[in-house]
């Protein structure tokens, strides 16, 4: 797809342009016309013409307000030469030029020119003009300025050779793509859906975490179709003044009317689509509320007879959306883009490989594998992570190593080797981590544990231990979240077993754990106590995962208490089964922990030999009886 060329200047501008030169030569010349005929007449000091007038050498005067002029007596009857002086405050003077017989007289005031006249008339307007046409070639860039502000802003794509996205450069959303096919499809023949009576989706709605690939799908729908595509972000609706993002949602859809059949892509449609009823919008005023009603008037407006114009939308919020927007006519079809599955994963990984140079021992799959709940551009990002570590190593090509390295800075962030640690802090954590592993090895729903390090990384953690599933879940029991807690405070747990001691090394263990187990007696009802209820308040956002940021539901004293009650006993619950894991396995810790304080780093078959050696525990009594 390429972008359309940019019209030519409009004959307004040249017209605007004509008279801002032809203002500027009336302009000239009433300040230099009257200049250039006749001699300009001789100026001389005010002390002069008074001696010359005392003098009786002067035969007349004209006296006016910023200038005297006056005539010396000639000889033989003729005139004199004519002089002028700039006048000073001299009450004096009319009495001093009648005693030595001097005739005098005021300065008229000046009569203008017919040619002035005309000039007074014409250079205001034109000086109008052309400030006018100063700030419409300075708004928007010289594209109708000021006058455009209600004009669409959106980026129209046409077919080409250059750039052009098809499905085969889309990968991991293989349910999305059998939806999307129906679109093109009729975009190509339409006549086969009218003929038996079918109406194809007003507007299809892509709905999905970010950097799953909305926007991409929807080019590739274009690319497909071979239809011309606009593209426009939801806020380039939104201004200040009321009217301007209504008159532009107008503008859009008559210029796709024009060009149809086509697709007009609005990308973060929450930011006009909003709900009307979650307590008014922000800025003072409801330009917001009449732009989205202007939308939702335009896609009613589409009838069977009218132009093909498909409505492609983008969000990763859509529990936030109207309900007007996903009523059938409107957006009737929704289609969700979700993170990829393995297989998913290896097929994206695939196109971004294309486009760096492997080495032989790259294994795809086994990233792909390592890489659970990573979106389209994040395996975008790993890849060309790769690629910077292989380079500024001065590899020719893109090892297994790199991939490795690459994915651990993604998780854990870089590696801090300018943080030097003593021996004393180097030694809690490395017991620290050693305490995650060896509970993580025993507890279910716990990933395998791939490598321990004591090299800090990222912006707070001293060290790290890596974790990796097997394969990609979607439910999880209570057993396994529980498992899920104790791991995390393995590494507090390792602490009081060795040192007697707790350090603030663990305060994100703490707060991860708490968390979850408070969503599993507020959200997931796993509690025996309080029962199958929810208490969470609110609409959850299912894509950004920030359930922790809603609060609680509106409860009762007794029931709050109930709940902290029983968060603080699935806590305590995984503690004490930590505790039980490590005392047990007291040994092995203390072995582990030597080996990685010499290496600082254990992985692979080494780390799988010894974590095997962890002996399991009697689980504790359930917690909430």
């Amino acid at each position: 797809m390429a972008i359309k060329d940019q019209p030519q200047p409009s004959r307004a501008r040249q017209i605007g342009n004509i008279l801002l030169l032809v203002s500027g030569l009336f302009l000239l010349a009433n300040l230099f016309l009257p200049n250039l005929f006749g001699q300009p007449i001789p100026r001389v000091p005010y002390s002069l013409f008074i001696h010359q007038v005392q003098d009786h050498e002067v035969a007349r005067a004209s006296v006016g307000q910023n200038e005297i002029r006056y005539q010396l007596k000639g000889e033989n009857d003729q005139p004199g030469a004519v002089f002028s002086t700039t006048p000073i405050f001299d009450l004096e003077l009319p009495k001093r030029l009648e005693d030595n017989g001097v005739e005098f007289a005021a300065t008229p005031p000046p009569r203008n020119s017919w040619f002035g006249n005309i000039l007074s008339w014409v250079i205001p307007p034109l000086v109008f003009v052309a400030i006018w046409q100063f700030f419409i070639s300075r708004g928007s860039g010289g594209q109708q300025g000021v006058l455009s502000i209600g004009k669409s802003r959106a980026k129209v794509y046409v077919e080409g050779d250059s750039g052009k996205i098809t499905f085969a450069d889309v990968a991991g959303v293989e349910e999305a793509k059998t939806e999307l096919v129906e679109i093109v499809d009729f975009l190509k023949t339409p006549q086969r859906y009218i003929q038996i009576g079918a109406r194809i989706p007003k507007g299809v709605l892509l709905i999905g975490p970010p950097g799953t690939g909305k926007t991409l799908l929807a080019k590739a729908v274009a690319g497909e179709a071979n239809v011309p595509f606009f593209s426009i972000s939801g806020s380039e609706f939104v201004e200040l003044f009321v009217g301007v993002g209504s008159s532009r949602v107008r503008d859009l859809f008559e210029q796709a009317k024009k060009q149809a059949p086509c697709i007009i892509f609005i990308d973060e449609l929450d930011a006009i689509g909003k709900s009307r009823a979650t307590g008014g919008f922000y800025g003072g005023n409801d330009e917001r509320e009449q732009t989205l009603n202007q939308l939702l008037t335009e896609m009613d407006g589409f009838a069977a007879g009218e132009q093909t114009v498909i409505v492609l939308a983008a969000t990763n919020r859509p529990e936030t959306l109207d309900p007007a927007l996903l009523r059938p006519g409107r957006f009737d079809r929704q289609v969700l883009v979700d993170r990829p599955d393995l297989q998913g994963r290896l097929a994206i990984l695939e196109i971004h490989a294309k486009e760096v140079k492997l080495g032989k021992d790259v294994d795809l799959k086994a990233i792909a594998t390592r890489t659970p709940g990573f979106a389209g551009a994040d395996l975008a990002n790993l890849v060309n992570e790769a690629a910077l570590l292989a380079a500024r190593n001065n590899r020719t090509a893109v090892s297994q190593a790199d991939f490795a390295e690459a994915i651990e800075r993604v998780v854990a962030g870089l590696e801090k080797k300018s943080r030097v640690l003593n021996d004393k802090e180097k030694k809690i954590v490395a017991y620290h981590e050693v305490g995650h592993a060896m509970v993580a090895v025993v507890m279910p729903g716990s990933g395998k544990v791939e490598k321990i390090s004591i090299v800090p990384r990222g912006m707070a953690a001293l060290g790290y231990t890596l974790q990796l599933p097997t394969e990609d879940r979607f439910l999880m029991s209570e057993t396994e979240l529980q498992g899920q807690i104790a791991t995390l405070l393995g590494g507090r747990s390792a602490e009081e077993v060795v040192f007697g001691s707790i350090t603030t090394g663990a305060s994100n263990d703490l707060q991860r754990a708490t968390d979850l187990a408070e969503r599993m007696v507020t959200t997931y009802g796993m509690s025996k106590v309080l029962g199958p209820l929810a208490y969470q308040q609110g609409q959850q956002n299912m894509f950004l995962g920030n359930e922790a940021l809603n609060p609680r539901r509106m409860v009762s004293p007794e029931t709050a208490e109930a709940i902290d009650k029983e968060v603080k006993n699935i806590v305590e619950a995984a503690h004490h089964q930590a505790l039980d894991i490590l005392k047990e396995n007291r040994e092995l810790l203390e072995t582990i922990a030597s080996k990685l304080l010499e290496t600082e780093v254990i992985e692979g078959e080494e780390l799988n030999n010894l974590l095997n050696q962890v002996k399991t525990v009697e689980s504790p009594v359930a917690v909430g009886t």
